[in-house]
Order: C-alpha cells, then sequence, then structure tokens
C-alpha cells in the first residue's frame, strides 16, 4: 500500500491523464483508477448488461427526450414517439 506521500503523488499523475494503476485505464483520480481495476465502476456497461442492448437504447431515447419541463415519457406521447419498454430486459 502506497503511503499518503505516495498516493497524493499517484493522484497528481492521475488527475493529469496518467494511467498509473494497472487496469485504471480512464480514471481521473487515483481512487477511480483503484475502483475501475478492480470492475466497481463501470457505469453503463453494467445496465446495458442487466437490460439488454435493445432495452438500453430505448432507456436512452426516452432520456434524451426529457427536458425540465418534462420527463421523457410525457415528452414521447406529446410527440408520438414510440417508445417499447417490452424490451426492457433484467437478468439476475
Amino acid at each position: 500500500m502506497a503511503s499518503g506521500q505516495d498516493r497524493s503523488e499517484l493522484d497528481s499523475r492521475a488527475k493529469h491523464g496518467e494511467t498509473v494503476v494497472p487496469g485504471g485505464t480512464g480514471g481521473k483520480t487515483l481512487e477511480a483508477q483503484e475502483h475501475l481495476a478492480e470492475g466497481r465502476s463501470r457505469g453503463g456497461q453494467v445496465r446495458k448488461e442487466q437490460m439488454g442492448t435493445e432495452g438500453y437504447q430505448e432507456m436512452g431515447r426516452k432520456g434524451g427526450l426529457t427536458t425540465m419541463d418534462e420527463s421523457g415519457v410525457e415528452r414521447a406521447e406529446k410527440e408520438g414517439v414510440p417508445i417499447d419498454e417490452s424490451k426492457y430486459k433484467t437478468k439476475s
């Protein structure tokens, strides 16, 4: 385990875009890179695996219609954009 000073230096290097943890590519901080290396933070990839590709695309379509005044569902209904929520699936 790195000491506090070492961690501070590694964090600084990570903030400048350097990968300081094997498998931590894309992390903007030392902690983020550690999480990526451990597989704890994969964001949308996990959701895509849970919902399936088609469900994930439908979720994005609905989210893209969301505004400050109305939800994606409300706007889709108003504008006649088809949203097929039957494509959502959850894998256990």
